[in-house]
């Protein structure tokens, strides 16, 4: 299992894999809905390109809930 986390300055990364007993830390499971040709795919968000998409607004918005 992978995390999405958001850094002080705003910025997102995923957590490494979490394997066997490895402890899980506090987290939120947000859902809303996708659009078409808007939403960040994972290589975008993992290279940093996404974020002049709508979609990258909806992972801010989110982190900002859970957080």
């Amino acid at each position: 299992m992978r995390l999405l986390r958001c850094s002080d300055t705003g910025e997102f990364s995923l957590t490494e894999d979490f394997v066997d007993d490895e402890p899980i830390p506090p987290y939120a499971i947000l859902s809303h809905t996708w659009g078409p040709d808007t939403e960040v795919a994972f290589d975008e968000l993992t290279n940093g390109s996404g974020k002049d998409k709508p979609g990258y607004e909806k992972i801010r918005f989110c982190g900002e809930q859970a957080g």
